[in-house]
């Protein structure tokens, strides 16, 4: 053969070598490899999610709490290419100048995330209106919904929290599902924070066409693609809102806390911090020009003291220090002790006010006598059965954790503190091991270094209401009409002691709102249980402290009220909780008692530095209050400065867990 044909033979099999290449090629990019093609649908269509309606909350008789209130946010899709685009109609219907164009177009490039950034937040309605008209002149550009909380109540925001946008943080750590992405909203605090995943729904998505200058062209295959979004979950809480509002104007103008629980649930009826703030306050759209304002506040208006304050309990205590008393055998209801205006131990006194001598049990509990309790907790801490009184403070501490103290409770509301009940370590290394009952004789009347939030007290007195044994506090009731609650709040913790004790503690209970301490504050008609007592408080007046129940068997309702610098526990804190008890029972009624509900409403007894008239009307109001209880037995205050250098000396520390570590 020529060499001519040898070439054109050679010729012929390159070029059918180099075509049944490019075919194999084809064929593995076309059926194997779906990365081109992948890449020419992404070309072709876009991906917009759909954000699901955030789950309603109610109350605990279905009315509506926390429901959705859309809005719109306008997006970009990356890469920022715009030619041809109309940037003063644009800008005109934004009511923006060129320059404010540019600088949202520069910050969203830094804060493009999965291909796109969020251009204007919060559009105005009308502004959304007018932009729906010119969308597809503005192709890079479409419309986000999403949804902002509303309220029908101004009350209960330490409770429901708030949500807000996810945090880059959040983002890495919390996002376990790939379900969070930039710019989405999180529950932040409260039920919103700890039911997040019931009440955020599954996205949705829409899946729509574009041309290669990324404008819109319509729906991808007819939906086909499209996902619905779920709504999230309805959650219906335990809180009586009917109850919750009512607490919040008793407490307008007065700080501390209010909380109620259901006893044979562990439900939480009320639960209210005052000062409090209107939840509407830190909603998406209101939280910029509101949580700055609301941080400055002296008064602490975001601080949850229901669950983050810790205060000594006072003579509420002393129904802990009778229980135990009676448990160890060292004192029978029928014991009784001396009280000459108080307690003496060689140079130490503890001041007593007047009351009936030669008192029981439960007439030292009716009147809150606090020699008989300081004599009740010498016996327990030189209990013979034990080697030391730093033992039998081991047992007698030990009582104390039973009762959910010196531990987060572990409700569903955040930022509960633990409280402290001194460890024994503690006191070895403050008195330099040589300690007994006169060193710690404070913890006699509820004083000295114990601290207990005010949710952790009205678990106290649903405990002694139950006879003995509580369930966790919480505001969850049902999850989409069903009882998923969780397994912890279903738990029954009991304490060992027996249920005899119990009734007779209550019993003096009983007498307190019959002839004790709060006689001038009972329901007719309702048999309520209850407990003064005035908290010494180094930093200004005595807090105003009342624990109760009602009624006095199958108990429905346990209720802890502190009002923080207003005088005795009688005067102030009684009759909001009483008159919270009426509510429940007789709902609508107007109240029996209207002078005590009034003078209640009225009372300004705040400290707010920027309120002049506060103090003196505070003062009018104390002073009138004097003069109508002259003849009656109150509770005055528990204890003076002079009890003994030891515990004058323990008031200059700082009892938390933190700072107890130094002495563990």
């Amino acid at each position: 053969m020529s060499k001519g044909g040898n070439r054109n033979i050679s010729l012929i099999i390159a070029v059918i070598s180099i075509g049944l290449l490019f075919s194999v090629r084809l064929f593995y990019l076309q059926v194997i490899d779906k990365s081109y093609v992948d890449f020419a649908n992404a070309n072709s269509k876009k991906i917009l999610t759909i954000h699901p309606n955030r789950g309603l909350i109610y109350d605990r008789n279905n009315k509506l709490i926390a429901y959705n209130d859309n809005f719109y946010d306008l997006s970009i899709s990356y890469p920022f290419t715009l030619k041809n685009f109309d940037t003063t109609g644009f800008c005109t219907i934004l009511e923006i100048t060129k320059e404010n164009f540019i600088e949202r177009l520069k910050k969203a490039e830094k804060t493009v995330y999965k291909g796109s950034a969020t251009f204007y937040k919060n559009l105005e309605f009308y502004k959304f209106a007018a932009l729906q008209e010119r969308m597809y002149d503005y192709g890079k550009f479409y419309i986000e919904v999403k949804s902002d909380r509303k309220y029908n109540t101004a009350s209960g925001a330490h409770v429901l929290g708030y949500i807000g946008e996810i945090s880059k943080k959040q983002l890495e750590e919390k996002n376990e599902e790939n379900y969070y992405s930039k710019g989405d909203f999180i529950g932040l605090a409260g039920l919103e924070k700890y039911y997040e995943p019931e009440l955020r729904g599954i996205k949705g998505e829409e899946v729509i066409l574009v041309d290669s200058r990324g404008k819109q062209q319509g729906s991808y295959s007819k939906g086909k693609f499209d996902k619905i979004p779920i709504p999230g979950k309805k959650v219906t809480t335990t809180l009586d809102l009917t109850l919750q509002e009512y607490a919040s104007r008793l407490m307008q103008n007065k700080a501390g806390s209010v909380v109620a629980i259901e006893p044979s649930t562990g439900e939480i009826l009320t639960l209210v911090s005052s000062p409090e703030y209107n939840p509407e306050a830190l909603t998406i759209r209101n939280k910029k020009k509101n949580y700055g304002e609301l941080l400055k506040d002296p008064t602490l208006p975001l601080f949850n003291r229901a669950v983050t304050a810790a205060y000594p309990p006072g003579s509420v205590f002393k129904l802990l220090n009778g229980l135990i008393g009676l448990e160890e055998e060292m004192i029978y209801p029928e014991t009784t002790f001396p009280c000459y205006k108080g307690y003496s131990i060689g140079n130490l006194h503890v001041n007593c006010h007047p009351h009936p001598q030669n008192l029981d049990l439960r007439g030292a509990v009716a009147n809150s006598c606090n020699a008989y309790f300081c004599y009740t907790f010498k016996e327990i801490i030189e209990n013979p059965k034990y080697k030391s009184p730093r033992e039998a403070y081991i047992k007698w501490r030990n009582y104390m954790l039973q009762f959910g103290l010196d531990n987060k409770l572990g409700s569903d509301i955040n930022f509960e503190s633990e409280g402290n009940i001194p460890t024994p370590e503690f006191y070895d290394k403050m008195h330099n091991n040589r300690w007994g009952f006169t060193r710690i004789i404070s913890l006699s009347i509820g004083q000295g270094e114990i601290l207990i939030t005010p949710l952790q007290m009205a678990n106290v007195i649903s405990t002694i209401a139950n006879r003995g044994y509580y369930y966790t506090p919480h505001c969850i009731r049902k999850i989409d009409n069903k009882n998923a609650i969780p397994k912890k709040f279903k738990t029954k913790h009991k304490i060992n002691i027996k249920k005899e004790h119990f009734e007779v503690v209550v019993e003096g209970m009983r007498n307190t709102l019959i002839s004790g301490t709060a006689a001038r504050t009972g329901i007719e008609g309702i048999e309520i249980c209850g407990k003064t007592g005035t908290v010494q408080n180094p930093h200004g007046k005595n807090h105003a402290v009342f624990m109760c129940f009602a009624p006095k068997d199958n108990p429905k309702i346990a209720i802890a009220c502190i009002v923080e610098n207003a005088g005795f526990g009688a005067t102030w804190a009684a009759p909001v909780a009483t008159l919270l008890i009426e509510k429940y029972f007789k709902r609508d009624s107007v109240s029996s008692k209207p002078e005590m509900e009034e003078r209640i409403l009225k009372a300004r007894l705040l400290k707010n530095p920027n309120d002049k008239d506060s103090a003196a009307k505070k003062e009018e109001l104390e002073n009138e209050e004097i003069k109508k209880q002259k003849n009656d037995s109150t509770e005055k205050r528990t204890t003076k400065n002079n009890l003994n250098k030891e515990a004058v000396i323990a008031k200059k520390f700082t009892f938390n867990k933190n700072e107890r570590k130094k002495y563990n």
